[in-house]
């Protein structure tokens, strides 16, 4: 990807930059005309505890190489390495670590600030995981500022101790006080970075649009950001952290280490991976006493009021605006393997509806009339591949927005086929390269004349939002406001389309299911 992009430059310009922050000076680097800050510390924190702002310094600190991310109870080879290219970087406590990218360096530029929450749920991934999450060319492209960041997962942002003393009250929800002390840090200093402090728009995909809501629904955010778009995350409902189940859950994981609440203290320096390993112990104890899956995230309370389909929206955010959306196949997509007649777009269309019906039973002539109406330019075996459910979560959740507030909401679904393996419908996290215009340099989806026109149209329209509460502008085409009594979509494919109810109806018949491709598979 890297050698790719570096020898598509016709000029290449590189160098050293220094900025000023409250807390000290950093030298940056320049690269083709983009000033690039990396590993920035945004926080320091203690175990368990809330963050605080960093410790002054004098001199000047480099900010040339990426910080640590958070470490991880199990970091696993990603299956989807080739069509999500991965990045690794080292893993430590300290991980309070930032990145910027921008076009100036002096105060009076004030260009939109787009602030990214990496996706991995509560419990792994970090702000350069992925290749897709730089931001150079985003910036360069839109004339934005784009910042990532890295903040405490799993154990270590969201063990509930509050049961063992007061200085834990806020231990159940340390990871997104992380997420709040960056927002504050950007407020503070990205002025100097050429940034405006107050239009700041924070976006995320999977985990990341959690991590959105968090923000959201957190007091401690308020006036923090005035925009927030979700992809493919934090728009479905149930599993909530009560306090109930997260103080059951942090005793367990008190037993596992042996402790009592008189010797609690220890805990702030067990080595992670005894940690880790108590907490997955405890995880799967309570996990089968609930029969609910059981995972780390922000304890409902006064710090996180909850998800808004539980919970509703706070009144104090009826003015930020908000995008949200989700791609077509997401995780019920298989990455067109060979099925039956080979791979699915080889198929006959009898041997579709012979599989379709196999798989959706009752439903199946209801779906196959629905999709086709809402897609015509797809293949009717593509209905076995798109996800339903992420579906209705990004509608109800755009809906119960719109109902809420008057500020614009905006409703978008990625469709694009990528040539991976003959057709492959696009994957979760399919669209990221598209919003930070990294799509052209990822081999599985580039489709050539096809790619740069649609990430030129996502990025500006994300960037286009950033700067005013409205995707709209050149090149993107119109894209009205979602209702709440008409779904209005974005539709991005090779030909972009605005959908109005497009697929109410398919949604409606569209049974829940797992599609079981193994059994697909045995069909060949």
């Amino acid at each position: 990807m890297y050698i790719k992009k570096r020898t598509s430059r016709v000029v290449l310009e590189y160098g050293q930059a220094e900025v000023r922050t409250e807390a000290g000076m950093l030298r940056g680097v320049i690269s083709d005309g983009t000033y690039i800050f990396r590993g920035i510390e945004y926080a320091e924190a203690e175990r368990f505890h809330l963050p605080r702002k960093v410790t002054p310094w004098t001199g000047v600190k480099e900010a040339i190489v990426y910080g640590n991310a958070c470490p991880e109870h199990y970091t696993v080879i990603p299956h989807d390495q080739y069509t999500v290219p991965h990045y690794f970087t080292v893993q430590s406590e300290d991980c309070q670590y930032l990145n910027v990218w921008t076009q100036h360096l002096n105060t009076t530029a004030r260009r939109p600030v787009m602030v990214w929450f990496h996706g991995g749920g509560m419990m792994t991934g970090s702000g350069v995981e992925h290749y897709a999450y730089d931001g150079e060319d985003a910036s360069r492209y839109s004339d934005v500022v784009v910042v990532t960041l890295n903040h405490r997962l799993n154990v270590l942002g969201f063990l509930d101790l509050s049961d063992y003393g007061e200085e834990y009250k806020y231990s159940g929800v340390a990871g997104i006080a992380d997420l709040v002390a960056a927002l504050e840090w950007v407020r503070d200093n990205i002025r100097n970075f050429g940034g405006d402090p107050d239009n700041v728009m924070i976006f995320g995909q999977s985990g990341g649009g959690s991590k959105v809501v968090s923000m959201l629904q957190s007091p401690a955010a308020a006036g923090l950001f005035k925009r927030a778009v979700l992809q493919s995350g934090g728009m479905r409902r149930g599993g909530e952290m009560t306090p109930e189940k997260s103080k059951k859950l942090a005793s367990y994981v008190v037993e596992e280490l042996g402790l009592t609440k008189e010797t609690i203290k220890e805990i702030e320096t067990v080595w992670y991976d005894r940690l880790a390993e108590a907490a997955i112990k405890a995880s799967k104890r309570l996990q089968e006493e609930t029969g609910e899956r059981v995972m780390f995230g922000p304890v409902v309370g006064d710090y996180y009021y909850g998800h808004p389909f539980q919970h509703g929206f706070r009144p104090e955010t009826k003015d930020v605006e908000v995008m949200c959306g989700n791609v077509f196949g997401e995780f019920k997509q298989n990455f067109n393997r060979p099925l039956g007649e080979g791979v699915k777009n080889s198929w006959s269309e009898a041997y579709a509806e012979e599989v379709i019906r196999g798989e959706l039973g009752d439903s199946a002539d209801a779906v196959m009339a629905a999709f086709k109406k809402a897609y015509p330019d797809k293949k009717v075996q593509d209905c076995l591949f798109m996800d339903e459910s992420m579906r209705r979560g990004a509608l109800d959740f755009a809906r119960l927005r719109a109902e809420f507030t008057d500020a614009p909401v905006y409703n978008f679904l990625f469709t694009l086929e990528s040539p991976f393996n003959g057709g492959t419908l696009p994957w979760h996290n399919a669209e990221i390269p598209y919003t930070l215009h990294n799509a052209a340099y990822l081999e599985p989806s580039y489709l050539p004349g096809v790619t740069e026109k649609l990430q030129d149209v996502i990025a500006r329209a994300w960037a286009n939002f950033a700067a005013k509460g409205d995707p709209n502008g050149d090149p993107v085409p119109e894209w009205p406001r979602f209702e709440k009594d008409r779904n209005v979509t974005m539709i991005f494919d090779k030909e972009i389309r605005v959908g109005c109810d497009h697929d109410k109806e398919l949604v409606e018949v569209y049974p829940e299911r797992a599609i079981n491709m193994s059994k697909l598979m045995d069909r060949r």
